[in-house]
């Protein structure tokens, strides 16, 4: 993990009021200016809204400590707010240096009593206290975006991992990273693929990821979308919308990939594909998207046109060689504008970084909408409740229960006024059997 050093604030460390738990957040007097974004938040999360109803009547997760290492926005303490009202003593860390709204922070601890650890800009190794003083506090649940916390826990705090009952993976990254665990025999504890569920991945990965992405650079950039060439790499759900709303914006599309069949796909869809290294030459914006490292290197920067935007959408800051970057360039701008780095290369071009190489939706904007979290978040405590309420789960990484995704999904239409038809009891009947032909 690249340090963001350069960016950290003044930290201000505090205890709760009055119940004896450390707490770490830049500024407790934005708390205010957080219970109103979270209030906004809300309402637009109908399903979330409704499940912590009843929660509160239920209690499911009553005696179960959770710890969550999510994105500190005003949608994740809606999700956060739910889980407290299940009766689990909730904490929360960053999972993500440069994603926490410091207001909302704030609120989580003054308006909300939940101890969170979370500074927007905090350097790598106040990343790694504050996922260590979640794990200090031995919670029985667990909640992670790209399994950080996961990690530590395994290494780390692996004398705690026998008193986990699982944890709830939310991202790609964090599931494609468990699931090498497991295949090693490294993993100890039960999982959850959150991300893998439809009501997330159909939804949050193409909708929300789509859609913030391009707020992201369009509010850094402030550039005209129609007309450029936007170079999209990956075409897994999260390429999949990205590349659907540049072209919706006017731009022309071109997607790489190592993946036949989804190459394929992309180019059936309409998007020019071909590889990296000749994108590279045509690219006016480029957004990495596959959870792997090194996607744009010094193979590609020497190519690129003079003022080329480098962004990512994928967890971690691997995608774009910063490191190579910061070596090579013969200049570099910090902050020439807001959330952009300017790279003076060899070749007298400049190419233009966007939020440091990290998760450019949450970097530069305000991450997915409220709207698209409500499924993925319900989700979420749907699984924990799951998990908290059944017998001991085995250790390895599940799925989420059918039935949870087909309550979620009907919730989300009735709030947004859909009806679907039902099957007759013969049109059961009929897809159940094998006799029937022509």
């Amino acid at each position: 993990m690249a340090t963001t050093a350069r960016k950290l604030k003044t930290i201000s460390k505090s205890r709760a009021n009055g119940n004896g738990r450390d707490f770490d957040v830049h500024d407790l007097g934005l708390a205010e200016a957080g219970r109103k974004r979270i209030e906004w938040a809300d309402k637009q999360m109908p399903v979330l809204r409704r499940l912590r109803e009843r929660f509160a009547k239920e209690l499911p997760l009553k005696g179960q400590r959770l710890g969550a290492c999510l994105h500190i926005t005003c949608e994740t303490a809606n999700l956060l707010r739910t889980l407290k009202a299940g009766g689990a003593e909730v904490l929360a860390c960053a999972s993500n240096p440069l994603s926490t709204q410091d207001d909302v922070a704030a609120a989580l601890v003054d308006q909300y009593g939940i101890p969170t650890f979370a500074i927007h800009g905090e350097d790598r190794d106040t990343y790694y206290s504050h996922l260590r003083a979640v794990l200090e506090r031995r919670p029985t649940i667990t909640m992670d975006d790209g399994a950080d916390l996961v990690s530590l826990l395994h290494t780390e705090f692996a004398s705690n991992a026998a008193g986990v009952k699982a944890s709830m993976e939310e991202t790609t990254t964090g599931v494609i990273r468990l699931r090498a665990m497991a295949k090693d025999g490294a993993l100890k504890i039960p999982v959850v693929a959150v991300n893998d569920a439809q009501t997330k991945h159909l939804f949050d990965n193409r909708y929300g990821t789509g859609q913030s992405t391009l707020d992201g650079i369009i509010r850094a950039t402030g550039v005209l979308i129609a007309g450029s060439v936007v170079v999209v790499a990956g075409y897994g759900y999260c390429g999949r919308g990205i590349a659907s709303r540049a072209r919706g914006l006017g731009a022309d599309v071109i997607v790489t990939e190592v993946d036949a069949i989804r190459a394929l796909e992309a180019a059936m869809d309409g998007f020019r594909v071909m590889k990296m290294v000749e994108a590279a030459k045509v690219g006016d914006i480029f957004i990495t998207a596959t959870g792997d490292k090194h996607v744009l290197t010094s193979a590609h920067f020497g190519l690129m046109k003079d003022g080329a935007f480098l962004s990512n959408s994928g967890h971690f800051d691997i995608e774009i060689d910063v490191a190579y970057l910061n070596d090579a360039a013969k200049k570099v701008e910090r902050d020439v504008t807001r959330n952009i780095d300017a790279y003076h290369l060899s070749n007298g071009r400049i190419v233009y970084l966007l939020g440091e190489g990290r998760l450019v939706n949450l970097a530069c904007a305000e991450g997915h909408p409220a709207q698209v979290m409500d499924m993925s978040f319900a989700t979420q405590a749907m699984a924990s409740e799951w998990a908290a309420k059944g017998a001991q789960l085995s250790v390895k990484v599940h799925e989420v229960p059918v039935e949870i995704e087909e309550e979620i999904a009907g919730v989300k239409l009735a709030a947004m006024s859909l009806k679907i038809d039902t099957l007759t009891a013969e049109q059961r009947k009929y897809l159940a059997s094998w006799e029937s032909g022509t």
